[in-house]
């Protein structure tokens, strides 16, 4: 198991006070992050009904024989059942099984999650309707990292930067992008990192305008630009990063638009501190970007929350947008993201990195530059 009894006594400690202040008896937990937080169980095999119940200060495990051992294995679960692929139904089982424990009267469930697809939900639904909505409950109490939890986070900023600098060398005219990905995320893996919860984003030439990535992969043109966004990962603890290399002199429009998003990316880090709403800190990054006359290129959000997650995403659901309500504490870690794509003149800039917050402010993870790479 990546954390030792203690910590794992203290986060069933916090959620039992959550749970109680609610007025919770039980939680149905199929979110895979919530999992790991709780017991240890690290598995990808949530994509099939996979329900944690957890009551009374005890964790019972509902799951396929595939992922038996992995708990076994991974977690401090020690109440593990198996439902029988093309023979049972889940979702009764569950609901027998509650039965069975003695839980009643208020339970919640978290919905929002890809653990839970919306076939099982409605099978879950109909066997359970009385369920409470919590989905919000332990991804509000993850956003609060133990030393233990800062610790792997550190460790994910090493590895963002290791990354970073096995790729860049390799940045040049004639260079393969697969080349380019194997080699940052061949550091990362070598400095005994984790895979990533969403695939790298590597993209040149008009697709470095995307956020997303997409198959196929070109040699860099002698003028040209790339734009790459990582994460070193250390026990599924995420440290994202986000850069445009320029192949070949920038343009003056790359100039401006770099010079801008490290004015915004600065802005928003130092609007990042205990007592803010999220919401601050993407009004820093408007109205930065705003007056330089970027309204029209840039996001309707700029960045989020990081911590343990898995696939398809990186992303925590607190995210910086303008309605963002949620309040930034201590020791908590965020991903910002400068990122400004202008199709009117098919340039691309982005810029961002992961920081923790501290009683002082902003603490990056990354000790790379923010000037701007030329390859």
């Amino acid at each position: 198991m990546t954390f030792d009894a203690a910590e794992h006594a203290a986060r069933r400690a916090r959620l039992d006070e959550a749970m109680t202040d609610r007025g919770l008896d039980a939680l149905l937990m199929f979110a895979p992050d919530s999992h790991y937080w709780l017991t240890g169980f690290d598995t990808f095999g949530f994509c099939f009904f996979q329900c944690l119940i957890y009551a009374n200060g005890k964790a019972h495990l509902l799951t396929r024989s595939a992922d038996l051992r992995q708990a076994q294995l991974t977690s401090d679960i020690e109440d593990i059942r198996i439902w029988t692929d093309g023979r049972d139904d889940p979702a009764a089982m569950l609901s027998d099984w509650l039965r069975e424990l003695g839980i009643a009267g208020r339970i919640g469930v978290e919905t929002e999650t890809h653990g839970l697809t919306a076939a099982n939900g409605m099978r879950l639904f109909a066997a359970l309707p009385d369920l409470v909505e919590a989905s919000d409950l332990v991804p509000t109490l993850r956003l609060t990292k133990s030393p233990a939890e800062i610790a792997c986070l550190r460790r994910a900023g090493e590895l963002t930067d290791k990354g970073y600098e096995a790729a860049l060398p390799l940045i040049a005219p004639g260079a393969d992008e697969g080349e380019i990905l194997a080699a940052l995320q061949g550091a990362i893996f070598a400095g005994g990192g984790d895979f990533p919860a969403n695939p790298v984003v590597i993209g040149s030439g008009e697709r470095a305008l995307l956020c997303r990535s997409a198959t196929g992969r070109r040699r860099l043109d002698p003028q040209d630009q790339l734009t790459l966004e990582w994460a070193g990962v250390w026990r599924n603890y995420h440290a994202a990063a986000m850069r445009t290399v320029i192949i070949g002199p920038p343009t003056d429009r790359h100039r401006q638009l770099h010079d801008a998003a490290r004015e915004a990316l600065l802005a928003c880090e130092a609007a990042l501190t205990p007592g803010a709403r999220m919401r601050d800190v993407f009004a820093a990054h408007a109205d930065t970007l705003d007056r330089h006359g970027l309204s029209a290129h840039r996001l309707n959000a700029c960045g989020y929350a990081q911590g343990a997650r898995y696939a398809p995403s990186w992303m925590e659901p607190q995210m910086f947008h303008a309605g963002a309500d949620t309040v930034i504490g201590p020791d908590m870690a965020f991903f910002l993201h400068m990122i400004l794509m202008d199709s009117d003149t098919g340039t691309a800039m982005t810029l961002g990195r992961t920081s923790l917050t501290t009683a002082e402010g902003a603490e990056p993870l990354s000790r790379l530059p923010l000037e701007l790479d030329v390859g």
